[in-house]
């Protein structure tokens, strides 16, 4: 496993971003490529967005009348991804996550907002990785499965919270 350039972007003033995400971000990013022993340097973007921009995207790209947690955009196929020749870096894909939808998800499955900003990206990367739990029971499986397994190897499994401070929550 190489290096892991991710580039993060908050285009969204509704959610204040937690205090320790872009971190956390990063560390899931190279997880989940050290987990799929990625060969290479690879290069991410992730993007924070609300629910209005995000329902535009879901729209978009996959004509879904509705906002959503996360789209992926990957940029590769069949594991064959461009080589961005400025940084040397193979151009893994795009990330966007609803910050609004996260923070209301958190709450739902009461778990802190970087535990769901964890998974969402952890889930995201997979998706740029050619993962697609849509296509039958046992892919999804087999994602669930991998995301949990990445999760728990970062600190960040269902039971516990990344980060105990609810200061950066508020």
């Amino acid at each position: 496993m190489g290096k892991v350039k991710v580039l993060i972007s908050n285009n969204q003033d509704c959610v204040k971003v937690p205090t320790g995400i872009r971190l956390l971000i990063r560390k899931c990013c190279h997880a989940v490529l050290t987990y799929e022993s990625f060969e290479g340097d690879a290069e991410v973007s992730v993007s924070f967005v609300d629910n209005k921009q995000i329902h535009e995207l879901n729209m978009q790209y996959r004509n879904v009348d509705r906002p959503t947690d996360v789209l992926s955009f990957p940029l590769g196929e069949d594991g064959v991804y461009d080589l961005n020749n400025e940084t040397g870096c193979y151009v893994i894909g795009d990330i966007v996550i609803s910050l609004e939808t996260a923070l209301r998800q958190s709450v739902i499955y009461g778990h802190s907002l970087e535990r769901e900003i964890g998974f969402l990206t952890v889930h995201s990367m997979l998706h740029l990785l050619g993962y697609d739990h849509e296509t039958s029971k046992l892919d999804e499986r087999i994602m669930r499965e991998k995301e949990e397994a990445i999760l728990s190897q970062l600190g960040v499994s269902r039971d516990t919270s990344f980060n105990t401070n609810t200061e950066d929550n508020e």
